[in-house]
């Protein structure tokens, strides 16, 4: 009678093991086995971590198999399982594998196909296509669509984490409670004396080191001693963590009445500044999207304010950029004065504070929350509701979506939510973080998640004209690694543009991203459908890129740009100033985030800037969803390009006092999991 060995290997996360029954039946061309029960005498069978083989006899030929059946059913109590993958031995001495990599919950059970990849035109056999449909038909019901907010893009319908399907759940050992996790934090940091001290304002800028953490040679420590000076604000546009604002200044805005007389003590080439503009020397970062936003009122006891500035940058003679006009709110006026480098020092200090907590909340509700957790999530739900486990492109993005809807669920629940802990802290809390999405989602566009097109409709694109900017630098490097990547992938199990454009599965996951996540919008510019090779190469690449480098960037830099309080205020307690020569520096330390606020932001910019504990970074993909020998050394060449990269940009980085190193890709997570 026919012999198989059966190969199984059990997952090494905690609670991985099981000790219900499980069970194994073969489905092949000829016929289909009984139901074999796996188990040794006197063993203890799917530990964690555990590879266990089997000898399984079946009484006829069997075929080419075509399928395995694993059952868990309860032997005491229900034992969840994490099935990593099962091996076989055929009879003829050929090995085939079935990858699995997904929980078994109750008395549950999976039908796996073997780790070949392939389209649904390649499922020609009836038993195929039925268990193809099957499981798009069963993760439908599991991925369901919902709007957590009017106008924001569909997320996951749970209302807490433990409602998700256990599958896209955080590993038990994962910290996902964010309310535990800013209070370590805060403990960590020796701060938690200082948490409950709401209403208590610090006595001046010396008195914000009590609660900043020197670690040698960090930058936020040049932070602390750097933060009054014009280079450094001019340079957290193109290098901190939020280095996706600045544009090149093309024509002066009638919003912002700056004149050559007003700041030609800061221009260096001596020309007028509308020559400085045409030369390509003028840049500016504009904060309209704060216009009409509501401050935070959860608290009576506490005043916050907003502001919704205009920043005119200049290159100087050394291509540094340097701050040379702020105006704080959109339109112009006796009480909106524009304040400049010649003024007080203290009127330009506080305009300059202005501007950098207005840069904290767009940087923390869009470049961070919405351009990368949401979009991201976005991604993760198609994927999950229109790719099978067989589709080559749902082995190439799975590792990108890893822990990516748990988290945001876990936001939803605890920090963005009503009364949750962003209320505790931003000027943007009690639901200005909710219009301010709303009102970006009018411009989230494709094009602006394509890194290069975004660089480009920014200005920001020449090497030559602007060389310190290695966000953009390093950006791109990671893009083109991605896109050949991705590109050689395609290539694999797409030999034509027809192909692609045939394939519906993928037609579906690219739609179900158009028309929930961003709501049918027609100009978002996402594609309704993919019609070539390269497009969808530039697809994947966007999907995987947001997920990692682009999240990323924006992310680990938190506690190196926003924990030293006055460069990054997360809210104001006294409104913009309307008049010139009128501040002191007590008005500016009352008007920072009193004792109480600046801990529980600390704390978060700490949690929010840590890898996990068991961290996947870009190209690491330990989870054999392939195969097949081709991509396999697809992967070994990305590799090895992102090994190059990270080389580059160690030797970029040599002696420099302010190492930019956000996206190096050995410091870039596979997904957005914090």
């Amino acid at each position: 009678m026919p012999s198989y060995t059966v190969t199984v290997a059990t997952g090494s996360q905690w609670f991985a093991g099981t000790d219900d029954y499980i069970y194994l039946s073969l489905v092949g061309s000829a016929g289909c086995s009984e139901r074999h029960l796996l188990d040794k005498a006197f063993y203890n069978d799917f530990e964690r971590g555990a590879v266990d083989s089997y000898d399984v006899t079946v009484d006829e030929e069997l075929g080419e198999i075509q399928l395995i059946k694993i059952e868990k059913r309860k032997y005491w109590l229900h034992d969840d399982w994490y099935l990593k993958y099962v091996t076989l031995k055929t009879p003829s001495g050929d090995y085939i594998e079935f990858p699995c990599y997904r929980w078994l919950t109750g008395d549950g059970e999976v039908v796996l196909r073997d780790g070949r990849a392939k389209l649904s035109r390649d499922d020609q056999i009836h038993i195929l296509k039925q268990h193809r449909r099957q499981e798009l038909d069963t993760r439908q019901k599991q991925y369901r669509w919902m709007e957590w907010n009017p106008g924001f893009p569909l997320s996951i319908d749970a209302k807490c984490h433990r409602d998700l399907p256990r599958d896209i759940q955080f590993d038990s050992e994962k910290g996902v409670d964010f309310v535990l996790n800013y209070s370590k934090a805060m403990e960590n940091l020796f701060i938690n004396r200082f948490m409950h001290m709401f209403q208590s304002s610090w006595s001046d800028f010396a008195d914000f080191e009590k609660i900043f953490v020197k670690i040698s040679n960090t930058i936020s420590e040049r932070v602390m001693n750097h933060w009054q000076e014009d280079l450094m604000f001019g340079y957290q546009f193109l290098n901190g963590c939020n280095p996706v604002l600045i544009q090149r200044c093309t024509e002066l805005p009638e919003k912002l009445p700056v004149t050559t007389e007003m700041v030609e003590c800061s221009l260096e080439r001596q020309l007028t500044l509308e020559q400085e503009v045409e030369q390509g020397n003028i840049f500016i970062v504009d904060f309209e999207l704060l216009d009409g936003i509501d401050a935070n009122k959860t608290d009576p006891c506490t005043l916050q304010f907003l502001a919704a500035p205009i920043c005119l940058l200049y290159k100087n003679l050394v291509n540094k950029m340097v701050p040379i006009a702020i105006q704080l709110n959109q339109v112009p006026g006796d009480e909106n004065p524009i304040f400049l480098p010649s003024d007080a020092k203290y009127d330009w200090l506080l305009a300059k504070i202005w501007v950098r907590s207005c840069d904290f909340h767009i940087h923390q509700t869009i470049t961070h929350l919405l351009r990368t957790h949401l979009v991201s999530e976005v991604f993760g739900i198609a994927m999950y509701r229109q790719l099978p486990a067989v589709h080559p492109i749902f082995k190439l993005l799975v590792a990108h979506v890893r822990f990516t809807i748990a988290i945001n669920t876990k936001a939803r629940e605890q920090l963005i939510c009503q009364y949750g802990l962003f209320d505790k802290a931003n000027a943007t809390g009690g639901g200005g973080h909710v219009q301010m999405v709303q009102k970006a989602m009018q411009n989230l566009t494709y094009t602006s998640l394509c890194f290069p097109e975004a660089i480009k409709a920014r200005g920001m694109d020449s090497t030559e004209d602007i060389p310190y900017y290695f966000y953009r630098d390093d950006g791109l490097l990671v893009w083109e690694a991605i896109r050949a990547f991705a590109a050689d992938v395609v290539g694999i199990y797409y030999e034509s543009d027809q192909v692609v454009e045939e394939d519906q599965e993928l037609q579906d996951f690219v739609k179900d991203v158009y028309v929930y996540g961003m709501r049918g919008r027609k100009a978002s510019g996402f594609p309704k459908s993919i019609k070539t090779r390269e497009k969808l190469s530039e697809y994947l690449t966007v999907v995987i890129f947001t997920a990692s480098a682009q999240h990323a960037a924006v992310n680990f830099g938190q506690y190196d740009w926003c924990s030293w309080i006055p460069n990054a205020p997360p809210t104001m307690r006294a409104p913009p100033p309307t008049a010139k020569g009128v501040v002191t520096i007590e008005q500016i330390v009352d008007a920072l985030p009193d004792r109480g606020r600046s801990c529980w932001h600390l704390g978060a910019v700490w949690a929010l800037s840590q890898f996990q504990e068991n961290e996947l970074f870009l190209g690491m993909y330990p989870e054999e969803h392939f195969t097949e020998k081709p991509v396999k050394e697809a992967m070994a060449r990305f590799r090895k390009n992102l090994d190059a990269i990270v080389t580059v940009i160690a030797e970029r980085n040599k002696n420099k006092k302010l190492p930019y190193y956000y996206l190096s890709p050995d410091r870039i997570p596979n997904s957005v999991a914090i």
